[in-house]
């Protein structure tokens, strides 16, 4: 099964993000067509796969940055600030930050719109560490008692997402001399969640 991933992936990666093919995936993998369909019903199965993967890898990175701190408040603000880093599209001329960023952004949105029960189990991971930070904050008394933490994180999650897309949307410099867009939304954030 791994090897079908790593061909996907070096076909993302080595064709910018265009589509491919079950037979190039097949072939990059050196493995037969009758083995990929012992693991993948098609193309779709093997997109999640990796896009469940990504996410994973996304968690374990973010789990690893926020155990720096012990301070329940400032684990918050390390995950969204280096969430949202995560989420911003790469200018174009500039190498990727992640290899399957392109490709995979789209099949996020078309799980999230066509197969929402799919992309609730996919971003797991992610709503699970979220949460949990959420609620060593309530423990902490630094964010309001009485939240729905697993709802929050959700809504959190969707705004550092859409928000890294915000300066392609409002047609703002994506300069960071105007300030860091991530602090903006932690200020945001901040003022809406924190105790009293």
């Amino acid at each position: 099964m791994q090897r079908f991933l790593d061909a996907a992936i070096e076909l993302m990666t080595t064709s910018d993000g265009k589509e491919f093919t079950v037979q190039e995936v097949v072939e990059r993998s050196g493995q037969s067509l009758r083995s990929f369909y012992q693991y993948f019903a098609g193309k779709y199965e093997l997109l999640l796969a990796l896009f469940e993967e990504s996410v994973r890898s996304t968690a374990a990175h973010l789990d690893a940055i926020v155990s720096g701190t012990e301070v329940p408040l400032e684990r918050l603000h390390a995950f969204l600030v280096e969430y949202h880093r995560l989420c911003q599209p790469v200018p174009k001329g500039r190498a990727a930050r992640k290899a399957v960023a392109p490709a995979m952004a789209g099949f996020a949105q078309q799980l999230l719109t066509d197969h929402p029960q799919e992309a609730s189990q996919a971003f797991g991971p992610l709503v699970e560490l979220l949460e949990r930070l959420l609620d060593d904050a309530v423990a902490a008394g630094t964010i309001q008692a009485g939240i729905n933490s697993r709802r929050i994180a959700g809504v959190l999650l969707q705004a550092i997402m859409f928000n890294a897309f915000a300066s392609l949307i409002s047609g703002s410099s994506v300069l960071r001399d105007a300030g860091d867009p991530a602090e903006e939304l932690w200020s945001l954030v901040l003022g809406g969640i924190a105790g009293r």
